[in-house]
């Protein structure tokens, strides 16, 4: 069969982006979304990081921004994982086993993410950090999402500020089993529309718990973390506060909106990123194909023109524009992948895209205008309609 689909994906920046038109392998029609995954990780056992600081209480303090940390042996992380292959419900992918023993510095704490499975919120996640590496596919069908990897600090082994440790001791105990790692990736349901598969994206909700908008001290973690600097954080609270006082359906909505532009326009700041495309909902909008490929300079088109694409709902051909990706218009940059599937992370099948699909170098979604995920350090791939780009000569 060949069916088409049109998924509501949280995927990119894209938690709000996504619903771009997708194929599963056999083109079986879905529900849109992702969802949470039925299981729960059995028992683990819980390991801090080696080594390193401490706190006043006595405790290993948790990783900042820039700490310099070693990721453990095979045999190390295999003994910190329930026979599921997660840790506090959070898979260890086989995709990961390639960053054994190198150093990193902590890229992001991980203390919130936001949830693309169910409606998009953020969620609490524990002891866990981003370090810049990224799952490449290659044990999930050659998903081309590209996910920032989550890191349990029991994974994690700290060094000092050279990126120096003290010696590791002999390990002690059995080494762990590797293909419970393997097998996991996988999860109940295959049939012959495919596989389903089971990754971090998917397993997300169990490994985290709720975080409300409201609760404040995610907002101190993020500052205190390294996560984000203090200017950030202040334009950041100082817009979700505006944001809300235009949400209350008062009336104030297009006054405020007129003045954040005009402001915005004074100061050489970006523009209101909540705008609506000009095309009616139910009509067809417009589609172009540049062919792109990887390694190619392109320009994103002006934040008018991108809307001028879009309908009222500020999607084009099924893909949402969002205001996380408005900080980019106008700006040239290299494309890094020309995606045709990502993991639908509710139903864990493979979806194949419809139309093209571009990935640009260094675009990800910041949290800045999305109070369901102000400051989340997921930095999911924008994804881009060719329509919205523009191919930069020589």
């Amino acid at each position: 069969m060949a069916v088409e689909r049109t998924g509501n994906v949280a995927r990119g920046g894209l938690c709000d982006q996504a619903d771009y038109q997708v194929r599963d392998a056999t083109g079986t029609a879905e529900a849109g979304g992702r969802g949470v995954a039925d299981g729960v990780g059995a028992e683990v056992r819980n390991g801090g990081v080696g080594g390193g600081s401490r706190s006043a209480a006595g405790k290993p303090r948790r990783l900042r921004v820039g700490d310099w940390v070693e990721v453990k042996s095979p045999a190390e992380i295999l003994r910190t994982l329930s026979e599921d292959g997660e840790l506090e419900g959070m898979p260890f992918m086989p995709e990961m086993f390639a960053f054994c023993g190198q150093k990193f510095r902590v890229y992001k704490s991980a203390h919130k993410t936001c949830d693309t499975v169910n409606p998009v919120r953020s969620r609490r996640i524990e002891n866990a950090v981003h370090l810049e590496t990224r799952c490449d596919g290659s044990a999930h069908g050659g998903c081309e999402a590209g996910c920032l990897v989550f890191w349990k600090e029991a994974w994690l082994r700290r060094l000092d500020g050279n990126g120096q440790g003290s010696p590791v001791e002999t390990d002690e105990g059995p080494d762990g089993d590797e293909q419970k790692v393997w097998r996991a990736t996988l999860g109940e349901g295959n049939d012959e529309a495919g596989p389903r598969y089971r990754c971090q994206a998917t397993q997300l909700p169990a490994a985290s718990g709720e975080l409300g908008p409201y609760d404040v001290r995610q907002y101190m973690e993020d500052y205190t973390s390294g996560n984000v600097g203090a200017g950030r954080w202040l334009r950041g609270m100082i817009y979700i506060s505006y944001q809300r006082v235009i949400n209350l359906g008062v009336g104030v909505g297009a006054p405020l909106r007129w003045l954040y532009e005009l402001v915005q326009r004074l100061w050489g700041g970006l523009p209101y990123p909540r705008w609506w495309g000009k095309i009616p909902v139910g009509e067809k909008t417009p589609t172009a194909h540049l062919n792109l490929r990887e390694g190619e300079i392109v320009r994103v088109r002006s934040y008018e023109e991108i809307l001028a694409t879009c309908n009222a709902d500020n999607k084009n051909r099924g893909m949402g524009f969002d205001g996380e990706m408005v900080p980019y218009c106008g700006r040239t940059f290299r494309v890094e992948k020309r995606v045709t599937r990502i993991i639908d992370e509710k139903s864990g099948r493979m979806l194949y895209m419809k139309n093209p699909c571009i990935r640009l170098s260094g675009v990800v979604c910041e949290g800045r205008y999305s109070e369901s995920r102000l400051f989340c350090p997921r930095e999911i791939y924008q994804y881009w309609r060719e329509i919205w780009l523009e191919r930069v000569e020589g």
